[in-house]
């Protein structure tokens, strides 16, 4: 049961640098994107870690996207990200013939990109407040947003790696294409 499922990922979702979803969230992606919904359980049945994501864009555009990964904390430093990671592109790449893989992470969480850049991922650009705090000032600007950097892979299809060219700039989060 998809409900009984995504109730399990409260156990790994207890890091404060990983970003939680209400019920809704994880379930529209579970019926819109199945396929890029992968957990890893441990032989007694709980949930190791998870990766949620979907295809998105156009044209030269069109790419896999990370909306979530974690790992529960007992189960880090064994390269089950990698597996989860892995297992996205690789969805991404054959299933979709996607031209890169993206990803948001806070431009704090030195740890995360560190790991991402490491897959292959790199900074394509730096996003100016992406990750609100949650309280607004008069003039509905957001106190204490964090930046957040959109990581990209290229995927094979993107034969000249046109896709991860970094940015000169940053940009605004009104400004994302999707």
């Amino acid at each position: 049961c998809p409900y009984s499922l995504v109730a399990e990922f409260n156990n790994v979702n207890i890091d404060v640098l990983t970003e939680t979803y209400n019920m809704s969230f994880y379930l529209q992606y579970l019926s819109k994107w199945p396929e890029f919904f992968t957990a890893a359980e441990s032989a007694d049945g709980s949930i190791m870690g998870y990766v949620l994501g979907k295809s998105e864009g156009e044209e030269k555009l069109f790419h896999g996207h990370v909306s979530a990964v974690t790992v529960s904390p007992t189960y880090r430093r064994l390269g089950l990200a990698k597996t989860l990671m892995d297992d996205l592109e690789f969805i991404s790449s054959e299933t979709h013939n996607a031209y890169f893989v993206d990803l948001f992470v806070r431009a704090s969480n030195l740890l995360a990109i560190t790991m991402y850049e490491k897959f292959g991922y790199v900074r394509y650009r730096r996003v100016l407040g992406y990750y609100a705090s949650g309280s607004s000032n008069a003039d509905n600007t957001t106190d204490g947003a964090e930046d957040a950097f959109d990581m990209r892979k290229a995927l094979p299809r993107d034969v000249n790696k046109e896709s991860v060219v970094p940015l000169d700039h940053p940009v605004r989060p009104e400004d994302l294409e999707w």
